[in-house]
């Protein structure tokens, strides 16, 4: 048996496992072992320098894999923004079919440069209003990404298990499920709630591949499904982070009355996040991670896990459930 789906069709992938775009870890190594074990490895765009190394990390990428790969693109313009366009134009010359995108409305820009080349579009929303709306703008797959997960949730608080089926209501084009994926049986959950797919990102994170510290993989591991803290809720801005010394430091700073972003700057710095993630020094910065971490509990390679997955999901559908039809 194997799970066929409208994304494992539309995306060319034998497995519908989708991993998402992560800044400092989403490199070659990590989305080609993805793609190799038959799902979609996911490298990001912004982790890389400038186009001419993004160029490069596509090309690495496509010396690891002979399968399908794609690249996040993910748009919050500041006021030292990258060169959005410049990235767009390098997957473009990159010759990669599929682009995951996040972020403000801005990036509808960054469709309008992709989409006449033939690139799919996977764009993560966390409410169901953008989901619709994405879709309207000609997105081919909404990646629905629920309050469970690492990085940035959205301000609604909605987790999974009304949000992908709220949206399953609404939007018609295939729907990836996002936020506290791990195993077979949420592999199965979300594709009786609507879904077509699943996008990982922390638990992908857990395997041999990945290419951040072991000390920081074991954190992963060690922590559960309460070890994570939402920080930057003051900003409208909310970010969930991985449990550490560092994150219980940024959020009593940010509980004080009048707290600002300056209060915690070195704390949350992008580059203090990189050089934690590169050497496994949990005291230099704060790291993204999901609920999942409950559901963590080793570091196989990419391969042993989405080979589990799969196959748990197809006992659980095929064994469990359809052993409860009278």
């Amino acid at each position: 048996m194997a799970l066929k789906t409208r994304i494992t069709e539309l995306l060319e992938i034998e497995h519908p496992i989708v991993q998402g775009g992560m800044m400092n870890v989403g490199f070659a190594e990590l989305a080609s072992a993805v793609s190799n074990a038959g799902g979609l490895g996911i490298i990001t765009a912004l982790s890389q320098p400038s186009p001419e190394a993004l160029r490069e990390e596509i090309e690495r990428t496509r010396a690891m894999t002979a399968k399908p790969f794609g690249v996040n693109m993910t748009v919050f313009p500041t006021i030292n923004s990258p060169d959005y366009k410049a990235y767009a134009q390098a997957i473009i010359d990159g010759g990669v079919k599929i682009v995951e995108t996040a972020g403000t409305p801005a990036v509808r820009e960054i469709w309008e440069q992709l989409k006449p080349h033939g690139i799919r579009i996977l764009h993560k929303c966390t409410a169901v209003r953008h989901a619709v709306s994405a879709e309207k703008a000609g997105v081919d797959v909404i990646s629905i990404d629920g309050f469970e997960c690492a990085g940035h949730p959205g301000e609604d608080d909605i987790p999974g298990l009304i949000l992908i089926p709220a949206a399953a209501d609404k939007v018609k084009i295939p729907m990836l499920a996002s936020g506290g994926f791990g195993d077979g049986r949420g592999l199965a959950a979300a594709l009786a709630l609507g879904a077509e797919g699943i996008n990982m990102g922390t638990r992908f994170c857990a395997t041999a591949e990945a290419p951040i510290h072991a000390n920081v993989k074991q954190a992963y591991v060690d922590n559960d499904e309460r070890g994570s803290f939402l920080i930057f809720r003051n900003f409208k801005n909310t970010a969930r982070v991985g449990k550490s010394a560092v994150s219980e430091e940024v959020v009593r700073r940010l509980a004080q009355p009048d707290a600002t972003f300056e209060d915690v700057r070195e704390l949350v710095a992008g580059t203090a996040g990189k050089e934690l993630l590169e050497t496994g020094d949990l005291t230099k910065g704060v790291f993204w991670a999901g609920m999942v971490q409950g559901l963590i509990h080793d570091l196989p390679t990419c391969q042993e896990l989405v080979s589990r997955i799969v196959a748990d999901a197809e006992t659980i559908i095929k064994g469990r459930l359809a052993g409860m039809i009278g």
